[in-house]
Formats: structure tokens, sequence, C-alpha cells
């Protein structure tokens, strides 16, 4: 007879919600996200800003309330906004177009997943195996959303990423957590990627973005996460996949008692900019990123969304108006104002590139011989001193002329290079898949 399996709680999804309509895309993210509540004592040291108020990407991403720089023709911004923070910025330029608290430390929820897989996905083969252990969940905090793995059957990595992705599970974050080394080396790593970022706000304690005291993030650097997770293209397909079939738990057996094959289920994305909710309908031209909420967080949301030619990215944090799709709203209307405004607006600050991407530029700049001596200092001397408070637009790149042609370049192609998925439309037909060895 087969062992008895337990299987994490999952939380149940909505089905019902309409397609996204075809579009080409790129990925980014009310209901449930990957987190829940979390014990008291987490929660003072996540919610208030710090002390020391980290400016990077230009001076006015610093300042407190609504910075914009409207041109002739300019929409006003909406006028129901009651987001703590957020953004709106071009994922292709990196030019943020409006902002509000944007460097706002705050609780960031199940929005720090897009670091975890921005530093993980590339780590892993989508088929590579992975087998469930009890002792590799024993962390979760209590009320932690789940995708629904069962103890000692088997998933693909690309099963963890679709239960990371579209069920916010943080079953699925710590299932990968312990194909990477555990939860120390994977949190190590985490604060070392979002350093290479230039993520300065950002502080993982709990990957999967449960509360603990000391994590924060901000609109800006979840901003400037996504738009580097967008770049690979794993990242991109996960982000935007509606709905897929995940492996079910216990296997059933055959007549002679024997394992036999695991029945999968639908899972579908949490973001209901994506899929739709009752009284939301999905946003044209989305295509993912992540939503999260805890209690201490509020709802928290990354959105990225084409028109046109166009391609915006959003971050909205803790609404304190409206119920749980008040985020998806706030969004919603940024990417309309963003998008009206585009072409007309000025520019208030700038989505920096990550340390490693101008310490390479540059090495690029210098063999092709066009870097010369500017007594600036080295490349990472230089890129370092964006953290500073007195960092304004464009001091990211004040390395070299050939720098600044290649980084300009690099931001010309990137969509080319990175386009951005239409919704995976999934279908209905389940698979079934051999149970494993047990």
């Amino acid at each position: 007879m087969p062992r008895r399996l337990r299987m994490r709680r999952a939380l149940a999804l909505p089905l019902s919600a309409a397609l996204l309509p075809a579009a080409a895309l790129l990925p980014a993210a009310t209901a449930a996200s990957a987190t829940t509540t979390a014990p008291a004592a987490a929660t003072a040291a996540t919610t208030a800003a710090t002390d020391e108020t980290t400016v990077i990407g230009g001076e006015r991403l610093g300042a407190p309330g609504p910075q914009v720089d409207p041109g002739p023709g300019t929409p006003d911004l909406p006028d129901d906004l009651s987001s703590r923070a957020w953004i709106v910025a071009d994922a292709e330029t990196g030019e943020v177009l409006a902002a509000h608290n944007a460097h706002l430390r705050l609780a960031p929820a199940s929005t720090l997943k897009m670091l975890f897989a921005n530093a993980l996905i590339p780590k892993f083969d989508s088929e590579e195996l992975y087998t469930a252990e009890p002792e590799h969940f024993a962390g979760m905090g209590a009320g932690s959303s789940a995708v629904g793995i069962a103890d000692h059957q088997t998933y693909t990595v690309e099963d963890l990423w679709h239960g990371v992705f579209l069920a916010s599970g943080n079953d699925a974050v710590h299932a990968l957590t312990a194909m990477n080394g555990g939860l120390e080396a994977t949190v190590a790593e985490l604060n070392e990627r979002a350093a290479d970022l230039q993520a300065l706000d950002t502080h993982v304690v709990s990957p999967d973005g449960y509360d603990a005291e000391g994590q924060t993030s901000s609109a800006y650097d979840l901003t400037l996460i996504a738009r580097d997770g967008l770049k690979n293209e794993d990242f991109r397909r996960y982000a935007a996949t509606a709905r897929a079939e995940f492996p079910g738990g216990a296997p059933a057996e055959d007549e002679d008692g024997e394992p036999g094959e695991r029945e999968a289920y639908q899972i579908q994305s949490t973001n209901r900019l994506l899929v739709g909710d009752r009284g939301l309908e999905p946003y044209p031209g989305v295509a993912g990123v992540k939503n999260g909420y805890t209690t201490n967080a509020g709802y928290t949301f990354t959105g990225v969304a084409e028109r046109g030619d166009r391609v915006l990215l959003v971050t909205c944090m803790d609404p304190s108006d409206g119920d749980s799709l008040q985020v998806y709203r706030e969004t919603a209307a940024l990417f309309d104002w963003g998008f009206e405004a585009a072409g007309s607006v000025e520019p208030v600050g700038e989505l920096v590139p990550p340390l490693s991407e101008i310490e390479a530029a540059a090495r690029e700049a210098q063999l092709a011989g066009d870097s010369g001596d500017t007594g600036a200092g080295t490349p990472l001397d230089a890129a370092a001193a964006t953290g500073t408070r007195e960092a304004g637009i464009g001091s990211v790149l004040g390395l070299t002329g050939g720098v600044l042609v290649l980084m300009a370049v690099a931001a010309y192609v990137f969509h080319r290079k990175h386009p951005l998925p239409a919704a995976t439309r999934q279908s209905p037909e389940r698979r079934r898949r051999s149970a494993p060895p047990s």
C-alpha cells in the first residue's frame, strides 16, 4: 500500500474569470496572495519608512508626495489614488513618468517573490525534478497561501514556478529554497541580488514575502526588480500565464494496489488584472507580474502592460480606500494615465541599471577603445555613487561616453530582444502523471 501523503492546503481559486485578450505583451503581477496574516510582533518595523531615505534614480524620487512634471497636453493624475506609494515607469527607457513616495520603505508582501524569481529562475532547468520532504516546509508562516505541494511527491521546476507566480504559493517558494541550499543561503543571495540591482530599499528576511521584522522594499525597488526580471524569457512566460495544470497529491492505486497515476488540477493566477474578477475586467495588454497581501503590508501589486509601441510598469502599495480589488483599480488608472501622458510628460527620475551591467558595459567600452581616462575612477566606484542622496537623473551612467552609448543601445533593443508574451491560455484538458517510486 502506498504511504499516506499529507498535502498542504491550497487556496480555492475561482475559474470563471474571463481570459486576457490576446496581445503582444511583457510579463509583470485582491485577492489571494502568497502570504497572509503575520505575528503582531513583526508589524511595526516593516510598515513605516526608515529614518534614512535612499535617493537613487533622481532626487525627486526621494521627495514625499506626488512627483510629476507635466508638459503641454499632459492629463491630470487620477484624483482617487489612495496607495501609500506608487510609481509609473517606461519599461523600455527606464524613465519614471510619475511617482508618489517612490522610496518609502514598506512591507512588500508577495511582490517580493519577483526578486526570488529574478535570482533563482536562471539557476534550475525547468524540467529538473524536485521531491517534497516535510522538513522543507517547517518554516512556513501560519496562514500562508499554498499551491498544494504534497509530501514525498515529485514536481518539475516549472510546476514549482507556476505555484509561485499563479497561486503565490509559499510552499512552492520553500521547495525551491530547499533546492537552492536552504533558507539562510537563499536569503543571503536575494539580498546580494537586490544590492546589485541597486534596490537599496529592499531587505529580505523571508523569501516568500511573509511578514518579518525588518523586511522592506519600496515602489521604486519593486518596479526595478520587475523590469530586470522581465529580461528573462521564463520569468516573462510564468508571469503572463493565466492558468496552468498542477500535479495532484496522492496517486490513485491500480487494481493491484500499486501506485498509479496522479490527477492534475487547474490553478489560476491571483493577478486580477490578468484574469479579471467580479466587477473588474482584465486590463488590455497586461502580461503579469506579481501581486501580494499580508495584514501588515496590505495589498501590493506590480504590473506590466503594453499599448501600441509602449510598455509601462506600475507599482502600487497599500491603498487605504476600497476593497481587495482597489490596488488593481488604482494600477489600471495609472496605466491609463501613463499611456495617455507618455510623450508629453517630462520624466522625474529613472530606473537605474544593475551594477553588474554597468561594469560589463564599461569593460566592453574599454575593449572597444571608447572609454579613455576620465579620472572618474572605476566603473563600480561611479555606479556605487548613485546610492547617495545627491544622485540625480543620469548619474548612474556617469562613466564614459562609450558606456553611455552602450547602455542607450541596450535600452533601445530591450523590447525587440525581450518581447512580451500574450497571456497563456491553458487547455482545460487535465494532465496525468505517473507516480514516482515511493
